[in-house]
């Protein structure tokens, strides 16, 4: 990037003096995995596991790049705890939330770079870009 060669013959990002801002997403569960083990004939073995057997971690993630500018990680974490009114994993919402506050710390316009994601691709979300493309 610093070179300057990323990208040659596109401008979008260098006429508006934008950051090339990547976007991805992860989960982890937090149950433990189950292993098998050998064991004597007829002695079924046992193997304890901690954990309550529900949880899930879920990751998002952006990192933010200009020329002449520190690279910047701005990211979000959301922890499941297999709760009734509590949601999975990240809605179109908290994408959205996560592109004004990268917005905000950056202080420019940004170009966003993400994969097709169901999530990326709603209704809402499409509103949202729609609305904010300049």
């Amino acid at each position: 990037m610093e070179e300057g060669d990323l990208a040659a013959g596109k401008s979008n990002a260098a006429e508006r003096g934008a950051w090339i801002v990547f976007e991805d997403e992860a989960g982890q569960s937090l149950t433990p995995p189950r292993a098998r083990v050998w064991g004597r004939i007829g002695q079924t073995p046992v193997v304890r596991v901690g954990g309550r057997g529900s949880g899930r971690v879920s990751m998002a993630g952006m990192t933010c790049y200009q020329p002449g500018e520190r690279a910047r990680l701005i990211y979000a974490i959301r922890e499941y705890r297999g709760r009734k009114d509590e949601s999975k994993g990240f809605g179109w919402r908290d994408f959205r939330d996560l592109i004004v506050r990268a917005r905000s710390q950056l202080g420019g316009p940004i170009v966003l770079v993400w994969d097709n994601v169901r999530l990326h691709l709603t209704s809402g979300m499409r509103e949202f870009i729609d609305a904010n493309a300049e």
